[in-house]
């Protein structure tokens, strides 16, 4: 199975960190962000990756070309980011015609992968793509995911007040080609994901739940708590 790992943000809240490097290499015990996901993925066989670039391309270029895992991954800078759906579409060919999996690799995460793929494949008739989930304990500052006893997501509520439960959408997915289908006929270079294909799915999207470790490192105190926190186990996690 190939993959798609978004790592082309800037990271403001992250500043002044990301002042002088890439939100996708910040050092997490002294290795770069991006590299868990590299070591994750291709341990489980996934590949080959393919790593989409933008804010400071060519350091994380110069990284893979150095890393371990170079011969599984390849880049593509995007001049104008397209959006999650957007960097689907203009790579589709890469992904050729079976499932794929989708990371937004700002993320630290670990968690089975091959259990993951056998959770998609095992998924309920009718289901296009499984979403990973995990548990936080800070749910009005995610995106909330409601589903079924089959695991099928009915609901999503983003950054309410109030929501309905701690499991949260940890934006990693395998993707069947019936999305792009979908995609394709929004006709638009920028595609977002979040609020223009997900919502589309809704009764067709199965879920995987992450019980290891997963926190978006968003701004300065997730980073922090990370630090604090990864690889030890137990945690549930908190997206801020």
């Amino acid at each position: 199975m190939k993959a798609l790992l978004l790592a082309a943000g800037m990271g403001t809240r992250l500043r002044p960190l990301t002042d002088t490097i890439p939100k996708c290499l910040v050092p997490i015990h002294g290795r770069p962000l991006l590299e868990y996901w590299l070591e994750m993925l291709t341990n489980a066989g996934v590949g080959p990756l393919l790593v989409n670039l933008h804010y400071l391309h060519e350091k994380v270029e110069e990284f893979l070309s150095l890393s371990p895992y170079a011969e599984n991954v390849c880049s593509v800078f995007e001049e104008h980011l397209l959006g999650t759906g957007g960097t689907l579409l203009k790579n589709r060919p890469f992904f050729g015609n079976g499932p794929m999996m989708l990371v937004h690799a700002d993320n630290l995460s670990r968690f089975d992968v091959g259990a993951f793929i056998e959770r998609h494949n095992t998924r309920p008739v009718g289901c296009v793509m499984t979403m990973m989930t995990f548990e936080t304990d800070a749910p009005e500052t995610c995106g909330i995911v409601e589903f079924d006893e089959r695991g099928v997501v009915l609901a999503f509520h983003e950054k309410v007040s109030d929501p309905p439960g701690n499991l949260a959408n940890g934006a990693v997915y395998i993707l069947e080609q019936e999305v792009f289908g979908f995609m394709e006929t929004l006709e638009a270079e920028f595609v977002d994901f979040s609020t223009q294909v997900l919502p589309h799915f809704l009764g067709r999207i199965h879920t995987f739940h992450n019980n290891g470790y997963h926190r978006d490192i968003g701004n300065l105190d997730s980073y922090s708590l990370a630090l604090e926190e990864f690889p030890l186990q137990g945690y549930k996690a908190i997206c801020l």
